[in-house]
């Protein structure tokens, strides 16, 4: 990679990061009255100086070629080279973090997908420099397919193609992540479902967290796709190459149109008499001719703007002012649309799936609690009958004289009534229980 400055740009514009009048210190010490004190500028002292790199960023600049260099570039002079405004560059910020945007402005295409963020003019892109892998991957691809392509023809312009590469990156990335994700659930979910524990809960917490904020992020992009294919005039603002070629053509037209008036008016400069007429003596004007020469520079103008319009929208959106046709950039959004749609379903059927387990899971712990209620239930009702036949223990158990402790064997009935009075009453809770319906026995 060719690091250097872009030479299009004012020499003023691009700061450079060494201090250019060679002072050892970052700020100048000045005496007034015997103190030393740190000074910038008149007004403002006791400040230590900036240097001239900040607010500079790294950009990437590939051109049309395949040719990248590495360019340091202030945030003014991007806004005044690709006409965007402030708030269009915070899109870019790094220190930020935005949805992913696409949005189409007068001179150029701001791309914000996932890490890849960049403008796209009608000759260049300007790609926000990182040591990401994607970033990496999106410049090496892209320069490739430029130097690739300049040898054969393409329908695509430039603009489309560099926006075609940040879809398919941002497409792929994300379904990669999804089927990554879908590898790690499956499993999880799988033992969750035949053993619930502690551990595999946080596992799934932690899972459904992920996919929560994967979906987010797919969604956002399956929108923006959405939303561009469903306005015409945001997508007819992306024709970068056309408009720079109607400019062009209307620059062109308008200079043989000049320069025409200006034939006319010497032509017919020569002496006049009265109500306008021409002096017979007056040399013969070349309008004709001027006319017919700049007729045929202004008709081989647009035969030649018209040759490298392969959709033939140019000519008759800038005579005639008819909406562009727009039908390449939408089967170009459609197509990648389908693609980030499908992966959304698939985030999709992975949440259910593990809604699914959570149903399953529920069903499961109600099982076990019903059972748990089905056994504090006997266990209270064996509990009440032995309360009552400790009561009958008690009676016999307080400090009285009776004949009936003169007898054993009428202890050993009462004891015996009382025992099976006890069992009897239990079966009529247990046949009191399954007429009520409270548990099937």
């Amino acid at each position: 990679m060719e690091e250097s400055r872009d030479p299009l740009l004012q020499p003023n514009n691009v700061t450079e990061s060494v201090n250019t009048n060679g002072d050892n210190s970052r700020f100048n010490l000045i005496n007034r009255g015997g103190k030393n004190q740190n000074f910038i500028g008149p007004g403002f002292p006791g400040l230590k100086k900036r240097g001239h790199a900040v607010g500079n960023r790294s950009w990437i600049k590939i051109e049309q070629n395949g040719n990248s260099k590495v360019v340091e570039l202030d945030k003014a002079t991007v806004m005044r080279h690709c006409c965007l405004p402030a708030r269009d560059l915070r899109l870019l910020d790094p220190v930020f973090i935005y949805p992913s945007t696409i949005l189409g402005r007068e001179k150029a295409i701001v791309v914000s997908l996932e890490q890849i963020r960049c403008i796209i003019t009608a000759d260049e892109v300007f790609l926000m420099n990182s040591l990401d892998g994607s970033v990496v991957q999106y410049k090496s691809e892209l320069c490739k397919r430029l130097q690739e392509e300049k040898y054969h023809s393409d329908d695509l312009p430039f603009e489309f193609r560099a926006l075609e590469l940040a879809l398919e990156f941002t497409c792929l990335t994300l379904d990669t992540q999804v089927k990554e994700l879908e590898m790690e659930i499956h499993p999880v979910l799988d033992e969750l479902a035949k053993s619930i524990s502690t551990l595999n809960l946080e596992r799934v917490r932690r899972f459904k967290g992920h996919l929560l904020a994967l979906t987010q992020r797919v969604q956002k992009v399956c929108d923006e796709i959405e939303h561009l294919m469903n306005d015409d005039g945001d997508m007819a603002e992306m024709y970068l190459t056309e408009k720079k070629q109607r400019n062009s053509c209307n620059d062109l037209y308008d200079q043989v149109q000049g320069n025409i008036i200006s034939t006319s008016t010497m032509g017919t400069g020569g002496p006049t008499l009265g109500m306008g007429m021409v002096s017979k003596s007056a040399p013969v004007s070349p309008v004709g001719s001027a006319s017919a020469s700049g007729s045929i520079k202004l008709q081989r103008a647009f035969s030649n703007i018209s040759s490298h319009n392969k959709h033939g929208s140019l000519l008759s959106s800038s005579v005639t002012g008819e909406p562009e046709n727009i039908d390449q950039l939408e089967m170009l959004l459609e197509a990648y649309f389908v693609g980030i749609d499908n992966t959304l379903n698939k985030l999709l059927s992975l949440k259910e799936y593990i809604d699914d387990t959570e149903d399953l899971i529920n069903i499961k712990l109600g099982n076990v609690q019903n059972k748990l209620i089905k056994f504090e239930l006997l266990l209270t009702a064996a509990t009440f009958l032995a309360t009552v036949f400790a009561v009958v223990t008690a009676v016999f158990g307080m400090n009285f004289e009776d004949d009936v402790f003169n007898e054993p064997n009428r202890f050993n009935w009462v004891v015996s009534i009382s025992a099976s009075l006890c069992g009897v009453l239990y079966i009529c809770f247990l046949f009191y229980f399954k007429h009520k319906k409270v548990f099937p026995l």
